[in-house]
């Protein structure tokens, strides 16, 4: 296909989403990640996602862009988020939750904002509100978590509704939280370079679950790295975990086991909210069957 004929059909598929858009979109909400591609290894977001429904966002907040996140506008919850990891050097902050306003107004303002009532009906309609959450028995779940960033301003950019996801506690506290934890041991012990994180949902296969009617409750959490420069001469318990290793995390108790099992031996709060540790390859497999999409997330593998 020509790069002109390309451009005409890119043009009308975003037409053609205008009642969600509320406008044709400019600025860091956008048509691709250009302004943030060094939150992707090799500059390179993940391929093969297809849909026109996703809309790529530019996190920005104090005038920086802090991470990526692809949004889906119909379940009003990302995709994914993408950011390159860097342990905290404080506590996690207390920020006000914020949202972005472009995924209303094309002009409005490039800066995540902090929620004020009463927002504006085209806002309401166009991304998760804090209401949503409110009684609905889901924690909100980071894909992009603040312990993961350095400074007191990157941890306060992740509290923005478009990194959030319906998570239940004994997943979010418990063996999700561990994952965390893990990653960054292993950043700390072998990784020389960046790490870049790509963590994200899966929605259910089965049909779409929601809180409020509005906001899409995801079956699983899934989590990839990829470190591409790492200590030599890895330990031989290490080596398996790089240049790239993922997961994926159970969001509801009672799914079935063909994707991650349950481990019957496990506390009784957490029980049902299992981690299943896997290769990069592994998890693309699943992606690419639940979202009917060749899914690549890492240019080359990372190699």
């Amino acid at each position: 296909m020509s790069q002109r004929k390309m451009l005409q059909f890119s043009t009308g598929a975003l037409l053609l989403l205008l009642p969600w858009f509320g406008g044709l979109v400019l600025g860091e909400v956008s048509s691709d990640f250009s302004q943030c591609l060094d939150f992707f290894y090799n500059k390179t977001p993940p391929q093969g996602i297809t849909d026109v429904g996703y809309q790529p966002i530019c996190q920005r907040y104090r005038n920086q862009y802090r991470f990526a996140s692809l949004y889906h506008r119909q379940h009003r919850e990302p995709l994914y988020s993408a950011y390159i990891l860097s342990p905290a050097d404080g506590k996690r902050p207390n920020v006000s939750w914020m949202y972005e306003p472009q995924l209303a107004f094309s002009r409005a303002s490039p800066e995540m904002k902090p929620f004020h009532t009463p927002l504006d009906q085209n806002v309401i309609e166009s991304q998760a509100m804090l209401r949503d959450y409110r009684n609905s028995n889901f924690t909100k779940g980071h894909l992009n978590p603040s312990m993961h960033q350095k400074t007191i301003e990157d941890r306060e950019a992740t509290f923005t509704l478009t990194n959030i996801v319906p998570q239940r506690a004994g997943s979010n506290s418990g063996p999700w939280n561990r994952l965390e934890n893990e990653m960054l041991r292993k950043f700390n012990a072998f990784c020389e370079g960046p790490m870049y994180v790509i963590t994200g949902a899966m929605s259910y296969e089965s049909g779409d679950h929601w809180i409020n009617n509005r906001v899409s409750i995801p079956e699983y959490m899934w989590s990839a790295y990829c470190c591409p420069s790492y200590k030599p001469n890895l330990p031989e318990s290490a080596r398996p975990f790089f240049p790239t290793y993922a997961a994926v995390g159970r969001n509801d108790p009672n799914s079935g086991e063909e994707i991650v099992p349950v481990d019957v031996k496990a506390r009784a709060s957490v029980r049902g909210y299992d981690v299943r540790r896997m290769t990069l390859e592994t998890l693309e497999g699943i992606l690419r069957q639940r979202l009917a999409m060749p899914v690549s997330l890492f240019r080359g593998q990372c190699q």
